[in-house]
């Protein structure tokens, strides 16, 4: 049951941007008003099976928009992580004042039942402060951001401004695209680690 609710969410987020090909007896599916947006990339364009644009505005497909790159740097942010934590890679020092080291706490599930509440909790804390004050969709404070998922806050630039009109659309679709395989890509590393079987498609060398 868990399971087929994680691959729902992650179906849902990144299915109105997917490419695919259409049957020809198949519904209609290509949205044509959004075509042209940066996702939809040829030769497959874009492709929408479960009609979340179906008479959507360009505010409804901004927020989708939103939504999905969110959920793809949280799952790029996964991804590393669960890489780095299965090499053996940790903290030093202690995770809780009772004297449990950093490097007792498991990678994956098994990880997450081992951080003390403490400690979950100032993470969550820490997420929730991020996601009010820190992380909005918006280049310098109460102004709109650039495009759904600008986060600048007028304090992190790295040269975008610098870049032309066309290597910006690159890059928004570069991290688009690493966006919607680390959703896959997580999605994958949790069901093989409940399976049981997760080493067998890590490198080689990964501890857990």
């Amino acid at each position: 049951m868990f399971r087929s609710i994680i691959l729902a969410l992650t179906v849902a987020s990144a299915s109105a941007f997917m490419a695919a090909p259409r049957a020809a007896a198949a519904p209609k599916t290509v949205v044509k008003a959004f075509e042209s947006e940066i996702g939809a990339q040829p030769p497959l364009g874009c492709w929408d099976p479960l009609g979340l644009l179906d008479k959507a505005d360009q505010e409804r497909f901004d927020r989708l928009r939103y939504v999905e790159i969110k959920h793809g740097r949280i799952c790029m942010l996964g991804v590393a992580g669960f890489l780095t934590t299965a090499a053996g890679v940790r903290l030093p020092g202690d995770i809780s004042y009772a004297g449990q080291k950093f490097s007792d706490i498991h990678t994956g599930w098994a990880g997450t039942k081992e951080v003390p509440i403490a400690g979950a909790l100032q993470i969550l804390l820490f997420i929730g402060f991020l996601e009010i004050c820190v992380m909005k969709d918006s280049a310098n404070g109460a102004e709109p951001g650039e495009f759904p998922g600008d986060f600048r806050n007028g304090a992190i630039d790295f040269g975008w401004d610098k870049f032309d009109e066309e290597t910006k659309a690159s890059k928004r679709a570069i991290e688009l695209n690493n966006g919607r395989a680390a959703q896959m890509g997580l999605l994958g590393l949790m069901v093989h680690d409940q399976l049981g079987n997760v080493l067998d498609i890590l490198p080689a060398g990964a501890v857990m």
